[in-house]
């Protein structure tokens, strides 16, 4: 037993936390905003139920307990106590469902998008394609995590950077500027999910998913699949760029460039 707490106490110096998170991240695109202060507004209102009905609850056992001499009233039903603990349920209900209602038709409109990109999944990559400007590509997880997460190794997963969550071709995307999202599969399903951008999406095979996010801050953004694929499920990182309109611009530009000296080969 001596020995147990030896070993145990010995490990402690090499204990490490995570992050310390408590909620949801409020992310960078409307969507994802809209659906914090929802998710925010009706964890104040359950806050607010909870007290009510355990302050009551615990005012009850305090003031009417027997040692006090109370003794119980004695009904069987008050229709008026029905009416109200049935009609006031029903209302906070109501007022908690017309702002999710509204979050809900909001997310599912795709209409007026500036830039539409298809993604297709693939076990175990994403293949993007720009449909306006006529641009594609294969994303796939970077060499270096793709070589240090092999059994045996020899690489410190800890020295490398962005380890499973970086790809060799990132997604480029305008700030500002409404994206949709067509997503299918061309093989099983799977799931495209940027926590950041506040969507996650089936990619189904035979079938086309929507969804649209318009990014308010310039920055890098990493997701995953977040659909069980099959052995290499857990390589297939999204990496989302979103720069300027400018940059976005000129980076089509050169994309454009680059496939037509590539098909002159």
């Amino acid at each position: 037993m001596r020995n147990f707490i030896v070993f145990l106490l010995s490990t402690i110096p090499t204990l490490a936390l995570g992050d310390w998170e408590v909620n949801l991240p409020r992310g960078v695109t409307p969507t994802s905003v809209l659906a914090y202060d929802l998710h925010m507004l009706i964890f104040y209102i359950t806050v607010i139920i909870g007290i009510g009905v355990f302050g009551v609850m615990f005012y009850s056992i305090i003031h009417h307990r027997k040692s006090k001499g109370v003794v119980p009233a004695n009904f069987h039903e008050n229709t008026k106590i029905e009416i109200v603990w049935t009609v006031i349920p029903f209302l906070i209900l109501v007022g908690m469902a017309i702002p999710a209602t509204q979050a809900l038709i909001l997310m599912e409109d795709t209409s007026e998008a500036e830039v539409t990109l298809k993604v297709t999944g693939y076990q175990w990559m994403w293949k993007y394609e720009y449909l306006e400007d006529n641009v594609s590509f294969l994303s796939r997880i970077d060499s270096e995590s793709n070589k240090a997460r092999k059994l045996n190794s020899g690489v410190d997963v800890s020295n490398v950077k962005n380890y499973l969550l970086e790809v060799d071709n990132p997604i480029v995307l305008p700030v500002n500027a409404k994206i949709r999202l067509l997503l299918t599969a061309g093989d099983v399903i799977h799931a495209w999910w940027v926590p950041e951008l506040g969507g996650k999406k089936d990619a189904v095979p035979g079938f086309v998913n929507e969804m649209w996010f318009n990014i308010n801050k310039p920055g890098i953004y990493r997701g995953q699949c977040a659909e069980l694929c099959g052995k290499d499920h857990a390589f297939m990182p999204i990496v989302v760029k979103a720069v300027s309109k400018a940059e976005y611009e000129k980076w089509v530009m050169n994309q454009q460039n680059n496939n037509k000296i590539a098909n002159k080969k």
